[in-house]
């Protein structure tokens, strides 16, 4: 289709008969994302604030397909990438946002640590020097503050701000461990996502919400004693990263209700059911 049939659509928007509107926009919607950049030079242009308004809603449906289909694309590939599936998660609130810009970003958070690190040095000691260098010299950090924000699921606006919430902070620290080849991977603890160490000789947790706190697997047993829970074995040990980005959507889902955007919150929930297995949907 060319610009001018396109633009010729548009103008059709605001038809004063709905059955028109509808097929204009259920015409544009089967272009699929290669309408968007188009849509959005229109969106500029136009000075009808009621089509305006449709462009939008037009445009918001082609990102979030193409959300939908870039998860469900990764979900099942044969090892789906962890930062790749974070930038996804990113994507539906920044659909502009790079992959590659994400990797130099973690790129540089990486060299900083590596500056500073020495692989012969005990595990214990290791860790301390990534607490060192992100939780001081880079001063990320939870964000208490506004714990239920939408942004702290988004890695981009985390690694921005170097505020963010336990599962975001997880996955940078995990990320740059993992460069630097430390046995280090995400748990998936009941109301708190935290990190493992677990190589022959050992195993310890780190908690990135808490400046990196390290910790036993009787703490944990505690933890899970407190909360009246029956131990699984799944508290213990590493989990996927298919897992660690649906934790992530189901943490987007919370942030969006407790906002009361209740709209995305249902947006949200349909990408997790696309990469859930069944029974995973409790936020």
């Amino acid at each position: 289709m060319t610009e001018n049939e396109l633009k010729a659509l548009v103008s059709l928007l605001d038809d004063e008969d709905k059955q028109i509107a509808d097929h204009v926009q259920e015409k544009i919607l089967s272009l699929g994302t290669q309408a968007i950049p188009f849509l959005e030079k229109e969106w500029e242009s136009n000075l009808n604030p009621d089509v305006q308004g449709r462009i939008e809603e037009l445009i918001h449906t082609l990102q979030y397909e193409l959300v939908k289909e870039r998860l469900l694309a990764w979900y099942r590939g044969p090892n789906p990438d962890l930062l790749m599936g974070m930038w996804i998660v990113a994507t539906y609130q920044y659909p502009d946002i790079e992959l590659d810009k994400l990797r130099q970003e973690i790129e540089q958070v990486y060299q900083e640590v590596w500056l500073e690190f020495n692989p012969e040095l005990h595990a214990l000691d290791q860790v301390k020097i990534l607490n060192s260098v992100i939780f001081n010299k880079l001063r990320f950090g939870a964000n208490t503050k506004n714990f239920h924000s939408p942004g702290n699921s988004m890695i981009n606006i985390v690694l921005e701000t170097r505020k963010g919430n336990p599962i975001t902070l997880c996955v940078i620290y995990m990320l740059v461990a993992q460069k630097l080849k430390m046995p280090i991977q995400g748990v998936n603890l009941p109301n708190l996502f935290i990190l493992t160490y677990k190589d022959d000789a050992q195993q310890f947790y780190i908690n990135a919400f808490n400046r990196g706190l390290i910790f036993s697997r009787q703490d944990i047993e505690n933890y899970i004693h407190e909360l009246h829970l029956v131990p699984q074995q799944s508290f213990f040990e590493a989990c996927t990263n298919i897992e660690i980005v649906r934790r992530a959507l189901r943490n987007l889902i919370m942030s969006f209700e407790k906002m009361g955007e209740h709209a995305k919150a249902e947006e949200v929930k349909l990408l997790l059911i696309e990469i859930s297995d069944g029974g995973d949907l409790g936020v």
